[in-house]
């Protein structure tokens, strides 16, 4: 399943007053390199108290704020969110939903709209609004029907007009191979450009329109004044070595990627490609170049996403062991599958390599009856730290600072029970992320969530303001 921020705007705050602080906050204990047997402030739940159907447990410093359930017709499976000003935006797979959270206690529904396609991954830029389809349509409406892979008409980005929020007007759509499961947005070298990679995977001889070999991603141009004109000007093939074969059953091939997070004011991309992470030189948008790629065939499955810390000096790649189906936060799976794995970037220019520190993954167990992975999250905007908060599905909410690479450790925690007590239902965060002093989560099931951190480590981070983010696309400033 998935999962970007935008440098044009400016800074809102400074951090000057909050320096002292921090530095008095910095030191914080570090946990044992097996994430599962370290301890942690927050609490390790043991099996004996995993919580009931629905149950909430959490750290006493992170707590729910409010739920906003999801409403007809847009009651299917959640998906990803991006943030403009006062509004959040969020995904489903019947389309999206422009929430105003000026009051994050008491979040409301401004419009929704209509448009059915997996798995409607979104983003935001001023006054558009951009939608990846990654299943085959009929056409490009949203009244399309869904069609077998042999008769793809249609799949994906779509482009929404966003200029008036109760009423967003759709504009464009662009074609790309093997649709797009996931999308990230990379501003041009000017203001007048924005490029959209989109990544995508699973090519078949019988899918029309994704042949094999797909080792590439689709860059879509988009003029941002003249967004009909929107293209793909490039398919760059980022593995001309077909990347990593699998092992089947158990590890995914390299057929394209899953996901890119890209850090434009750096030039560097990094990209989540099923059986490979990658590193990439951005500097010409519509070539981009792999500088150095990594694997792990001893405990990744799926590459799924990637998140820079704000230096750009660390890359977190997130294992989406199971596919987010699976109870992987057990046991019988142990601490270093289905996790975090941390890599420090050391060298410079094209020279820069990615090397393996350590794995990160929820010191608690959940029931078999919890799908329970590690998958999207966001940085939390604290200087001098690198603190992440994550979604685990039904593993619920988990913030961690991983500053010392090699020793990360969770700091804070949220989860509800399971949704059956006798049989896997698939449900819990698919994203949550930090925007504006709040947590938001959009969960699979139970709708949109808003929290509420409170910590010693964190604090500064309320003081920051960003007028856009979508988690994908850093910059490494407090506030835009």
């Amino acid at each position: 399943m998935s999962r970007s921020c935008t440098p044009r705007s400016r800074w809102l705050v400074t951090l000057s007053l909050a320096t002292t602080g921090l530095l008095l906050t910095s030191l914080v204990a570090a946990a044992p390199r097996d994430a599962r047997a370290a301890t942690t402030e927050s609490g390790a739940v043991s099996t004996a108290d995993i919580p009931g159907v629905d149950e909430i447990r959490s750290s006493p410093n992170l707590k729910l704020v409010v739920n906003l359930p999801k409403e007809t017709p847009l009651d299917a499976t959640n998906s990803d969110l991006a943030f403009q000003g006062r509004y959040a935006f969020a995904g489903n797979y019947n389309g999206f939903v422009i929430y105003d959270i000026s009051r994050p206690a008491a979040p409301t529904v401004v419009s929704q709209v209509l448009c059915p396609g997996s798995q409607n991954d979104i983003s935001v830029h001023g006054d558009l609004l951009f939608l990846s389809t990654d299943s085959p349509r009929s056409d490009d409406s949203c009244d399309s029907t869904r069609v077998p892979s042999t008769e793809t008409r249609w799949e994906g980005i779509k482009i929404f007009d966003i200029s008036d929020k109760a009423n967003p007007r759709y504009l464009k759509s662009v074609q790309t191979a093997c649709g797009s499961h996931t999308h990230t947005l990379v501003p041009g070298k000017n203001r007048r450009t924005m490029y959209i990679y989109v990544s995508s995977y699973g090519p078949s001889d019988t899918y029309v329109g994704c042949p094999p070999p797909h080792d590439s991603i689709s860059i879509v141009k988009v003029p941002v004044h003249r967004p009909t004109e929107a293209a793909v000007v490039a398919t760059p093939n980022l593995f001309p070595d077909g990347g990593f074969e699998g092992v089947p059953g158990q590890k995914s091939a390299t057929s394209g990627c899953h996901d890119i997070t890209a850090y434009p004011s750096k030039n560097l991309a990094a990209g989540a490609c099923m059986g490979d992470g990658i590193l990439m030189d951005i500097s010409n948008r519509e070539a981009p170049r792999v500088i150095n790629r990594v694997r792990d065939t001893e405990n990744f499955a799926f590459w799924h996403s990637a998140t820079f810390n704000n230096a750009g000096t660390k890359v977190v790649f997130t294992d989406e062991l199971g596919g987010g189906g699976g109870a992987t936060c057990n046991e019988t799976i142990g601490p270093n599958r289905g996790a975090d794995a941390i890599y420090d970037i050391v060298g410079r220019g094209k020279h820069r390599t990615m090397v393996f520190r350590s794995y990160f993954k929820i010191p608690r167990e959940n029931a078999d009856t919890e799908n329970c992975v590690a998958h999207n999250g966001s940085l939390i905007p604290v200087f001098g730290r690198d603190i992440m908060v994550q979604a685990w599905y039904q593993g619920g909410i988990s913030v961690w600072d991983f500053t010392n690479s090699a020793n990360p450790r969770e700091i804070a925690y949220w989860e509800r029970g399971p949704l059956d007590a006798e049989r896997l239902i698939t449900g819990g965060s698919w994203s949550a992320y930090w925007y504006n002093g709040y947590i938001y989560s959009n969960d699979i099931a139970k709708g949109l969530d808003v929290l509420k951190l409170t910590d010693r480590r964190t604090w500064t981070a309320n003081l920051v303001r960003y007028r856009e983010l979508n988690v994908q696309t850093q910059s490494g400033r407090f506030g835009r």
